[in-house]
């Protein structure tokens, strides 16, 4: 029975591999669960899965938290320090760190630095620090697994070939809820339009980015640093139907996929169970549900976000931690209906050229590179809208 640890367990990421326990209770243990401010949902998952400890992000809910779970000898603890040591608890094996944004950032470094392995769910990490992260995890001797569908797919298909080499790999993007729309017809879609994504369940930011394509250059910024591959060796293609999660074609030519219906549990279980492949009861894919697979390039003119990934992924150094800074940002103010949809790469791009560029970051260069980058997104809107 492996222990593990979720971090941002009220979120999507998190209810699924919830759902994952609940369905291999034999297989998986929860030693620690946490939030950051959805306290009612965690004191809900708590009392059912039974932790050692939860730790919340809102430090005024603490009291409240406590009173529920002490009864039960849940250990209850509140903020960004306390959530860094509980990860580090000796019966934790793996942590799985499903936070949003730049926050699973010194979490993941410290669950690293205490020798779990890390199931990760949370692309921005890598993203924002991807040399420092590796480098971690490789003096520890510490193994990622990958949660994010695409980046599961690539390491499945590796499996038995880890001494061939990789020629390229393909990331599959389903194109949101605005595939095939012109820049004019983008001017005024809306939040609740860009939360409806054709095919993923996710939350909103993640949604939001994928509307955007900006989730799929997250992605290859994170492959690179997960399978050690240059910018010329990953290519992104549209895949309307998300059947087909990802490809890796060999130095041979030949190409290795791997397919299903586009379900989270699957990568979470995955990376849980590994090296196992556990049974599932869940909807198996019907190729007569599916008569046709079909692809296309990505139209870079109209989603700006994806081209600007690439490029901070091209320069490297700090760049893709100004993107995501500037991105989170961005993010936020369109779900507060402060800027428009295509007003999100203007905020990303304007980061981008005034931030300084620094070739060989550490860690404090990183976070004052993405401090810099959100109070240069933010003085970009009007004065009513910052925070």
């Amino acid at each position: 029975m492996k222990k593990i640890a979720i971090l941002g367990s009220t979120g999507s990421i998190g209810t699924q591999a919830l759902d994952v326990v609940r369905e291999h209770p034999e297989h998986f243990q929860v030693e620690l669960l946490t939030c950051g401010n959805r306290v009612d949902l965690l004191i809900d998952q708590a009392l059912e899965f039974k932790p050692n400890a939860v730790v919340i992000g809102d430090a005024t809910q603490l009291p409240n938290v406590k009173d529920a779970l002490f009864p039960q000898g849940i250990k209850s603890y509140a903020g960004p320090e306390a959530l860094e040591q509980a990860v580090a608890m000796e019966g934790i094996e793996v942590v799985l760190t499903a936070l949003v944004g730049y926050a699973g950032l010194r979490p993941t470094l410290a669950a690293i630095e205490a020798g779990k392995t890390i199931a990760l769910a949370n692309k921005e990490t890598l993203v924002v620090a991807g040399e420092l992260v590796t480098k971690a995890a490789r003096a520890k001797g510490v193994n990622i697994y990958p949660v994010d569908s695409e980046h599961s797919a690539i390491f499945q298909c590796m499996a038995g070939e880890w001494h061939n080499p990789i020629e390229k790999i393909v990331l599959t993007a389903s194109g949101g809820p605005f595939r095939g729309r012109t820049r004019a017809e983008l001017v005024s879609v809306t939040k609740a339009q860009a939360l409806k994504h054709p095919n993923w369940d996710m939350g909103a930011k993640v949604t939001i980015d994928s509307a955007s394509l900006m989730n799929k250059g997250l992605e290859a910024i994170e492959a690179k640093w997960l399978f050690n591959l240059r910018k010329e060796q990953i290519e992104i293609i549209v895949h309307p139907q998300s059947i087909i999660h990802s490809i890796v074609q060999f130095r041979d030519g030949s190409m290795k996929a791997q397919m299903g219906l586009p379900d989270m549990k699957l990568p979470i279980q995955y990376a849980l169970g590994y090296p196992d492949r556990l049974a599932t009861s869940w909807p198996r894919f019907d190729f007569t549900n599916y008569p046709s697979l079909t692809f296309e390039q990505p139209d870079l003119s109209t989603f700006r976000n994806l081209g600007l990934a690439l490029d901070a992924l091209e320069k490297g150094g700090n760049a893709p931690c100004v993107l995501n800074a500037a991105n989170e940002v961005a993010v936020g103010l369109f779900l507060q209906d402060a800027i428009g949809f295509l007003e999100m790469s203007d905020l990303v791009e304007h980061c981008l050229m005034n931030v300084m560029h620094i070739a060989n970051p550490a860690l404090p260069d990183l976070e004052a590179s993405d401090a810099e980058a959100r109070r240069l997104a933010r003085t970009r809107v009007p004065s009513a809208w910052r925070s």
